[in-house]
């Protein structure tokens, strides 16, 4: 791959890792600022303790957003949330036919294979430190 097209790649992997921090990172602060509402839902889910499921999955959310952003531990966090959104497509989506869980949770879900299968390309901390690093060794 040549370096214009291995640029507009990371650049790519880099909105999409902006793109979709920034959306966990506001659904899991709904879980905690709308608590009662996410609590009635999640009650409708029959999971078991949904009061801690909404904690949980707010955690999750929050600081798989927070990595992916910041370019920290992406594949692990892509993962773990990509169990996020398809447990919300199963329990939420084909079982109560909730429009946000068919629609915007595939769409992540595909995001997060994504970043799964590209690792930490597109301008991530770790790629800034090796840089960083290869430059004082050389110098």
């Amino acid at each position: 791959m040549n370096s214009r097209a291995a640029l507009n790649r990371d650049r790519n992997l880099l909105g999409l890792r902006l793109a979709s921090g920034g959306v966990f990172i506001a659904f899991g602060a709904g879980k905690f600022l709308n608590y009662s509402s996410e609590l009635a839902s999640f009650k409708t889910y029959l999971l078991p303790a949904p009061e801690v499921f909404v904690v949980v999955i707010g955690v999750v959310e929050l600081v798989g957003g927070a990595l992916l952003i910041a370019g920290i531990l992406v594949r692990p966090a892509a993962l773990l949330l990509a169990g996020d959104v398809l447990g919300a497509i199963i329990v939420s989506g084909i079982a109560k036919g909730e429009l946000i869980s068919l629609t915007l949770a595939p769409a992540l879900l595909v995001a997060m294979v994504m970043l799964l299968r590209a690792g930490l390309r597109g301008s991530g901390v770790k790629e800034r430190l090796r840089s960083r690093a290869a430059r004082s060794a050389s110098g």
